[in-house]
């Protein structure tokens, strides 16, 4: 099989390593890739979100699968405009990627068929909204612009004046342009957090092994919050008991409530759910693979991946076993110098080998360029140095073990991953 990956970083490169252990990947292509990509696949220079390019480049190349892998492109309907044109594509119709795309639709979904989640209210007039805090007066509550916003369109606001001051920079400031046109605000809810990638095919629903992501910049969960500074699988917190819970009150009830809506989801979904007191709640949806937790699931599935996307476009999952390793898997993400704020790109990476690798670990390229055999810096999280052993204290350490073989100039990771409640 021909197979085209789409998209440019950590989470696809991790995609296209386990499609390319398949004996029927025979040629993979990835648009628009990047530096590290390139050693694992052909790279096409087209980008993500250039569906009519996309569309002419699997025809003409007679591509079998295509696999959108980010967000903005699922939600422009570049699985729609490629089924189409009788393109077979892994991952959601427009209809269905909307369940990430639109923060309002979600949460009205949640409340329409009872799935358990933070209470809230959805506002399109700034003045209404902190109204709204102002009567209500309990912080710290959470902000959240409706549309995409590259994963940071989440503001928690510790204090009444942080929540007032969160409304004004994403509905006055449009510091999110239109995604903050309307705004969700919501209850804040404490526990711990868990990240469960599903696989689905609109009628079934197979959970993934769970994982934990580590979202802020510095150790010990202090500095910004970033797209991700490491991960871990399985995740501490997601016991057999919380699995069977949510299986029962939030996975099933949504792809059904989906199918129910006509938007059936096929492809990937991503749960963002917290561990309550009351039990578990979905914080979040994702129409797609989360990164970096595809770092750490992926590295732990045992069948064939190419199968599995298979089955979910021609919604055959029922009758597939899907079988992980046991274990664990932690990835350790190496940054740029001052991400998620400003940060240099063109810095040279040294330590790698040719193909972008290390012993002892895999590398995942996130944000790098190739230019004269180096690998140069290309983005704010760079790389994601990711390791499987049979216990979670071992894969870290050897993840921490082959971070120590790479550096660049101001070179940012945390020490403290998988290491902290």
């Amino acid at each position: 099989m021909k197979i085209l990956m789409v998209g440019s970083g950590g989470r696809e490169h991790a995609l296209i390593k386990k499609l390319k252990e398949s004996p029927k990947c025979e040629k993979l292509y990835c648009a628009p890739g990047n530096g590290g990509i390139s050693k694992d696949a052909e790279i096409v220079d087209i980008g993500a979100m250039d569906i009519e390019k996309m569309v002419a480049f699997a025809k003409d190349n007679a591509v079998d699968l295509v696999f959108v892998a980010p967000d903005d492109p699922l939600a422009a309907g570049m699985v729609d405009a490629m089924e189409k044109e009788g393109i077979r594509a892994f991952g959601p119709k427009s209809n269905a990627a909307i369940i990430e795309a639109s923060k309002v639709f979600s949460k009205n979904l949640m409340k329409k068929y009872g799935i358990p989640t933070a209470k809230y209210e959805v506002f399109d007039d700034p003045k209404a909204a902190i109204e709204y805090i102002e009567s209500e007066s309990t912080a710290p509550v959470v902000v959240k612009a409706d549309g995409l916003a590259l994963g940071k369109g989440v503001i928690i606001a510790q204090t009444i004046e942080d929540a007032k001051a969160a409304v004004k920079s994403i509905m006055e400031d449009k510091q999110f342009g239109d995604s903050g046109n309307k705004i969700v605000i919501e209850e804040f809810l404490t526990g711990p957090e868990v990240s469960v990638l599903a696989f689905t095919d609109g009628n079934v629903v197979k959970p993934m092994v769970s994982s934990k992501d580590h979202k802020r910049a510095y150790d010990n969960d202090e500095g910004l919050n970033t797209g991700g500074m490491g991960t871990v699988s399985p995740n501490p917190y997601y016991t057999d008991d919380v699995a069977k819970e949510c299986m029962e009150k939030i996975f099933v009830p949504t792809i059904e409530a989906m199918k129910k809506e006509g938007r059936p989801f096929k492809g990937c979904l991503y749960f963002g759910l917290m561990i309550t007191p009351n039990g578990p709640k979905v914080i979040e949806y994702n129409a797609r693979f989360g990164d970096p937790e595809a770092q750490v699931v992926l590295p732990r599935l045992k069948t064939d991946l190419v199968d599995i996307c298979e089955a979910v476009i021609d919604e055959k999952l029922g009758e597939l076993d899907i079988e992980w390793y046991d274990g664990a898997a932690a990835c350790v993400v190496m940054a740029s110098g001052g991400y998620p704020l400003s940060y240099k790109k063109g810095v040279e990476i040294t330590g790698l080998d040719e193909n972008g690798g290390v012993d002892g670990a895999v590398v995942y390229h996130a944000g790098t360029k190739l230019e004269g055999g180096k690998f140069l810096t290309n983005g704010g999280r760079v790389l994601g140095v990711t390791a499987r052993a049979d216990s979670l204290g071992e894969a870290l350490d050897k993840a921490y073990e082959a971070v120590g073989k790479i550096s660049f100039e101001n070179a940012h990771f945390r020490k403290d991953i998988g290491r902290t409640k």
